[in-house]
């Protein structure tokens, strides 16, 4: 199976986080919007720009440089400090939203992770789970990102560094010619300011030009380097996202109609397939659900959600669907829906879940039929397999919701 990889990278960082950061601490201005750098004690002749906001990008300030020189640039420039407590705390929150898609993660950085959703992708094509990890960001913890679609670490790292902020990338192999061997050699992962002026002397200007060229001659020069170069810049990379077993505090699914929907029997028809992927998910990280809310945004873009507390955490598609199902009654008054979705949270491992003394055996049974649903869908594919409600339902993302 072809590998299905995500890079996600954080637009401006330490700028940016701070500038939420300062707006909830009652700040009324966004200091993205004004001529800003995080950078150390001005005092100090050594203080060096650590970021920069859009505005003072235009005055020429460059990040790495004295804040003194800033300083000429800009008189008016304001500074902050940076807070590295502040800055792992919405990096953790990003990590915890990306938990909800796959627990193959690697943190590459404080701002960025690769992950591999080969294994996660259910009824959903990397794109639009990309579309979907980018708007909630922006919505949920008030900052962009950049998101790379590929199939290899490299190809999805080159993905998210083209145009930005807030905007998701392909590099497919059959991309590579148009999209990056256009790019200057400097822009090529692992390729420094040391090697560039060698590569210069060679003639090699672009990325394309180190692509062609003769892989003996990068060996004899560069040595084991010049063959990863060769590599790089024709796209080929093996490696692995590398991560550590995370359980997620929360799993969700939630879908844009292709049309607005009126029939509430056609909403369940929708939310039942958004419980099977969810419960699907749950079931492989042997998860437990006690709490399920759902959600619904009508025509008008008013998003209205209820919740519902388990006497006892469970996992089957059919419990939770019908507690789902109940949710959307209570929500649903006869408007024109445009987005559902189900999340499910305050979970648990299988072996500390608390069972009730009133557990009945058809849980049990349930637990069984789910497991067989599981390991057919494993082998034969997803899609294969599904309940009879979901028999000819076919669901769609509406292209306008997607980012250009």
């Amino acid at each position: 199976m072809e590998r299905q990889i995500l890079h996600v990278d954080v637009n401006n960082a330490f700028l940016s986080w701070t500038a939420i950061h300062l707006l909830k601490q009652g700040e009324t201005l966004d200091i993205r919007t004004i001529p800003a750098i995080i950078g150390g004690d001005e005092k100090q002749r050594h203080g060096i720009v650590l970021a920069k906001s859009p505005v003072a990008k235009q005055f020429g300030i460059k990040t790495g440089e004295p804040i003194y020189f800033a300083r000429k640039k800009c008189p008016s420039i304001k500074i902050y400090s940076s807070d590295f407590k502040v800055y792992y705390s919405y990096s953790n929150a990003l990590y915890q939203l990306l938990l909800e898609y796959t627990d193959h993660i690697e943190r590459f950085s404080i701002d960025e992770c690769f992950l591999d959703i080969t294994q996660f992708l259910q009824n959903r094509t990397p794109l639009q789970i990309a579309y979907e990890i980018s708007k909630r960001v922006r919505e949920e913890l008030g900052f962009t990102v950049n998101v790379g679609v590929a199939h290899n670490k490299l190809l999805a790292k080159m993905a998210s560094d083209f145009q930005k902020p807030n905007k998701v990338h392909t590099l497919f192999e059959e991309e590579i010619p148009s999209k990056m061997w256009r790019l200057p050699v400097s822009e090529l992962f692992m390729v420094g300011k040391q090697t560039l002026p060698k590569l210069e002397h060679m003639g090699i200007k672009k990325i394309g030009d180190l692509a062609k060229a003769e892989p003996k001659l990068l060996i004899k020069r560069f040595g084991k380097f010049g063959k990863l170069m060769w590599e790089y810049a024709n796209g080929i990379d093996y490696s692995e996202v590398e991560y550590k077993k995370q359980d997620p505090k929360g799993i969700g699914n939630s879908i844009t109609l292709s049309q607005d929907i009126t029939d509430i029997s056609k909403l369940d028809e929708v939310l039942l397939a958004l419980t099977e992927q969810t419960t699907y998910r749950l079931r492989k990280t042997n998860m437990y659900a006690s709490v399920i809310s759902v959600q619904i945004k009508n025509s008008d873009f008013k998003l209205y959600s209820h919740q519902k507390k388990l006497e006892y955490p469970k996992n089957t598609t059919k419990e939770i669907f019908e507690v789902a199902k109940e949710l959307l009654k209570e929500l649903y008054i006869g408007e024109r829906i445009r987005l559902i979705g189900i999340r499910v949270e305050k979970l648990c491992k299988g072996e500390e879940r608390q069972l009730s003394l009133f557990e009945v055996q058809d849980d049990k049974k349930q637990e069984k039929l789910d497991k067989i649903v599981d390991a057919l869908k494993d082998k034969y594919g997803y899609h294969m397999v599904t309940r009879a409600g979901n028999m000819g339902n076919k669901i769609t993302f509406k292209q306008e919701d997607k980012q250009e």
